[in-house]
């Protein structure tokens, strides 16, 4: 990696589409997600430290793990990056200049194009195996470890939940429909290894994806996806969680327009970050807490 978590956390933006994106998913687990930035103010929220000399410990431990490539943190933070990075494709730079609080939709339409139902399938799984290795390398465990996974989103909290909350709204109702989780199955049923191979996100986190050869890892995530399903499932139904609820929560923080939900989709893609920006929080809350815990 590049940089440090300590950079990774500073340079977090306090203000931009994704974060107005994940503000206006706050109603479907109000009060989780606060976009906690900066390194320091991170490890005193986490903690609620108020020694400088301990804080100061507390930094340097967290950093000394993260840097530590036996850790599997840096791997987990790759992923977070990457599955973000090849959602972006082909007009990220010209709306880089566009993103702001509010961001009028309908200008871009013509220059988007929705992904076919099996990409966006596609895409929506590879990030939910994302999540599951890098929960895995995160907490030290083989990489392939559903059931502790599975288990786990009971306990999901904070950026944590609302990064899987997004994964839902954002890449499965908004683009898919209220039926994405029968239609995310039926599409599974008719990927080939071949159309795994053809996607971007396959091809940039292929090597962390348990399962061996292509066929092997469409296995894997069939089974990710067969096993994640039901706590999905239940997330929709107790929220009441519909494509247009979820459109009318986001229209209170930019201006989009909701009548063209793939082309939504489709600038949701290219304007945020949010696995990675989530993703950042998620690592250095649990590197400041395992500091906390070894000092």
């Amino acid at each position: 990696m590049s940089k440090a978590i300590f950079e990774l956390v500073n340079e977090l933006p306090t203000s931009n589409f994704t974060v107005s994106m994940l503000r206006g998913l706050d109603f479907v687990v109000p009060g989780q997600w606060n976009n906690l930035v900066g390194f320091e103010n991170t490890i005193r929220t986490v903690t609620g430290e108020t020694d400088e000399s301990l804080i100061q410990q507390i930094g340097e431990r967290a950093v000394f793990l993260y840097n530590d490539r036996s850790q599997g943190y840096q791997r987990a933070m790759w992923l977070y990056q990457t599955v973000d990075s090849t959602d972006k494709a082909l007009g990220a730079a010209a709306l880089a200049n566009k993103v702001g609080e509010s961001i009028p939709l309908l200008g871009f339409l013509n220059k988007l194009t929705p992904k076919a139902d099996k990409a966006q399938t596609i895409d929506l799984t590879l990030k939910l195996v994302a999540e599951l290795v890098a929960f895995c390398q995160i907490n030290g465990i083989p990489g392939d470890s559903i059931g502790d996974f599975v288990s786990s989103l009971a306990d999901y909290s904070g950026e944590s939940l609302m990064r899987m909350v997004a994964l839902v709204c954002v890449d499965g109702l908004i683009p898919l429909g209220p039926d994405f989780i029968l239609k995310v199955q039926s599409n599974l049923s008719h990927t080939t290894p071949q159309d795994l191979e053809k996607s971007a996100t396959f091809q940039g986190i292929n090597s962390e994806i348990p399962g061996g050869n292509s066929a092997g890892k469409l296995n894997f995530i069939n089974q990710s996806f067969d096993s994640v399903k039901g706590w999905m499932s239940n997330l929709v139904t107790s929220r009441n969680l519909t494509p247009q609820k979820v459109v009318g929560n986001l229209q209170k923080f930019a201006t989009i327009a909701d009548d063209k939900l793939d082309y939504l989709a489709a600038f949701i893609d290219v304007s945020t970050n949010y696995y990675e920006h989530t993703g950042t929080q998620t690592l250095a809350r649990r590197l400041i807490e395992r500091a906390v815990a070894e000092i």
